[in-house]
């Protein structure tokens, strides 16, 4: 029997090109946001978890930098990674700490500074966490070749087009537009998406998310602590996990994201809820957009549409504020921004504003089941994460 773990403070930098400062003062930004927020000091914490990709920045034990740089040197913490995934394998590494009574407080910092490389060495780092030799090495695939094997497969076998995933990159600018902290706080036309260049056929730049610095922080407590601290914590209600080959070519197809399915089912079963119309639970939810046609993937996977007709949901708008299921009303990855290593806690920020109605006026959610749904991809499916969120504290498990 596991304790009951809430979020009881967020913080979030504005994510972007940030040259203006270091990863150490980039990671404050959120540190000290979410400190502040809980009401606690940064020294009260009983272990820090660094979520960071790195390899491109300059830092390469970021998290003593991350805590020298904060004046918390001595404090327990370790870095996790799980490519795109690290910041909700940092949650989770969390979660697991306090609900086995290992602590009762503990600090989750999420951040990256992708923009200390020169763009094609981020791109052959991401490209590179792939099968290496196979795909890599000897092929040359990067991750919009890989995203377009999906697109090109899915557009075949189900007849969505290339205004389908562009109608994605508008929704997401669309909600981008009202969050200051986003990469790109800008709407776009569909004429903007599809006039822009191909990156890899069929998908062009604005399907694609940006090589983005940022970071993001949560302060996470024990069911005891946590009342303590707030009034209104977000409980995590479930997380599933699941995994892939590294390989793509054993893999069954392009069609189904396979990791994902099998944590949302993970995920859903601690809780009662069945796959299939899962919408229905949620008030809204995140899923990983590094490309549109991953999104519209997560659709399927989530349970939010049958297999080959996620297209139709953003087609008919039905993942907008007031649609079926709102999706991503931050901007996602693709408009607010994709730093590796935060992306996952940025989601959690995210979730823990929308449920407690902070967030800004135009992209808030209406909140009618007090629960959310963060789905966080590593790789191209290589890792999945599924975290339930919820403003009821769960039964102890």
């Amino acid at each position: 029997m596991g304790r009951a773990v809430a979020i009881v403070g967020t913080g979030h930098s504005k994510f972007g090109v940030r040259n203006d400062v270091n990863i150490a003062e980039l990671a404050w930004e959120a540190m000290r946001e979410a400190a502040s927020e809980a009401g606690i000091e940064l020294r009260d914490v009983d272990q820090v978890v660094v979520g960071n990709a790195g390899g491109w920045s300059s830092e390469y034990l970021s998290s003593i930098v991350l805590l020298e740089y904060a004046g918390i040197s001595g404090k327990p913490v370790y870095r996790v990674e799980a490519a795109c995934a690290t910041g909700s394998a940092a949650i989770k590494a969390a979660h697991d700490a306090i609900a086995a009574g290992e602590a009762d407080l503990v600090l989750v910092v999420g951040v990256e500074k992708m923009n200390e490389s020169p763009t094609p060495i981020v791109v052959e780092m991401i490209g590179r966490a792939g099968n290496y030799f196979w795909e890599f090495e000897n092929f040359g695939l990067t991750f919009p070749g890989y995203y377009a094997l999906y697109a090109t497969a899915y557009m075949s076998e189900f007849g969505a087009t290339e205004e389908d995933l562009c109608r994605v990159a508008v929704k997401n600018h669309h909600h981008a537009s009202m969050n200051p902290k986003a990469h790109f706080p800008r709407a776009i036309t569909l004429e903007q998406c599809l006039q822009s260049r191909y990156v890899a056929w069929p998908l062009k730049l604005y399907d694609s998310s940006p090589i983005t610095d940022g970071a993001a922080a949560v302060v996470m407590a024990s069911e005891d602590l946590a009342k303590k601290l707030t009034d209104s914590p977000v409980w995590i209600h479930s997380i599933g996990m699941a995994s892939d080959t590294s390989n793509l070519s054993k893999r069954p197809d392009f069609l189904v994201h396979r990791a994902s399915r099998l944590a949302a089912e993970r995920a859903f079963k601690k809780l009662g809820i069945e796959i299939e119309g899962s919408y229905k639970h949620f008030d809204f939810a995140n899923v990983h957009d590094a490309f549109t046609i991953a999104e519209i993937l997560a659709y399927e996977a989530m349970g939010f549409a049958k297999l080959g007709e996620g297209y139709k949901l953003v087609r008919e708008e039905q993942t907008y504020v007031g649609g079926l299921i709102p999706v991503n009303l931050d901007g996602g990855l693709k408009a607010k921004g994709h730093p590796i290593g935060a992306t996952g806690v940025s989601m959690a920020v995210e979730h823990v504003r929308q449920l407690q109605g902070r967030v800004e006026k135009g992209r808030q959610a209406e909140i009618k089941r007090g629960r959310s749904l963060a789905h966080n991809v590593g790789g191209t499916g290589h890792y999945a994460f599924v975290t339930v969120y919820g403003l009821d504290k769960p039964r102890s498990r």
